[in-house]
């Protein structure tokens, strides 16, 4: 995927790096020790010194983006992600170091921001945008809800990520109209649910799957 798309990849690489030019552009105006965490109710929880926040954490989501890129280009079903899944793989972490120091800048310079709606709700839209994504995905080892049984069997693939896809669409309206709360709680709810419901989904359709096998085994045997 990477020598396909070498341009894309350098292009992502450096927006996932841009918060490191505007932080030596605006290097004078943050202070020593920069708020880098913060918890739902807006208050930050969570500090790092300044050399840090503008290299070191942009450096470390750089780093992460073309791993995920690697291990995508390297599995060997990589061509049945499609090409609308490899574009999130490409995106979702340049956007998010894109709107995660956004936050952080605008905190340091002063500029009141609702961090916590922010990010709940970046993670509502980006939880949309998967759903709609995740039931064209075909069996790989990279994206989606990578089970034994999923791997090991197509339909079961395609059903369970068809559960996973509505499960990540309602999900993500709900944490979408639910932002404004910035109740970690409702969220974590949301998101466990989301994550749950396909991965019982799937093991239940497995397991009677598997016993419609085992009883259609031994009528063939009896006959």
């Amino acid at each position: 995927m990477i020598k396909e798309n070498k341009l894309k990849t350098v292009i992502t690489t450096l927006i996932t790096l841009l918060p490191c030019l505007v932080g030596i552009i605006i290097w004078n105006r943050l202070p020593e020790t920069v708020a880098t965490h913060f918890g739902v109710n807006n208050e930050a929880n969570g500090w790092s010194s300044r050399p840090f926040t503008v290299f070191a954490i942009p450096l470390f989501l750089a780093a992460l983006h073309l791993l995920c890129l690697f291990i995508t280009s390297a599995d060997p079903k990589s061509k049945n992600i499609g090409d609308k899944s490899k574009k999130i793989i490409f995106w979702i972490i340049p956007l998010t170091s894109v709107v995660v120091f956004t936050a952080i800048y605008a905190n340091a310079l002063g500029v009141k921001l609702d961090v916590g709606m922010i990010c709940i709700l970046f993670i509502g839209v980006l939880y949309l945008v998967l759903g709609n994504f995740l039931p064209k995905a075909k069996q790989n080892y990279t994206f989606g809800v990578r089970l034994p049984w999923t791997l090991a069997d197509e339909e079961n693939w395609n059903r369970t990520h068809r559960v996973a896809g509505f499960c990540m669409v309602i999900s993500g309206i709900l944490i979408i109209m639910t932002s404004f709360l910035r109740n970690f709680i409702i969220f974590i709810i949301l998101t466990a649910l989301a994550a749950a419901i396909p991965i019982i989904y799937s093991y239940v359709y497995y397991k009677k799957h598997k016993n419609e096998c085992k009883d259609g085994n031994e009528k063939e045997k009896e006959s």
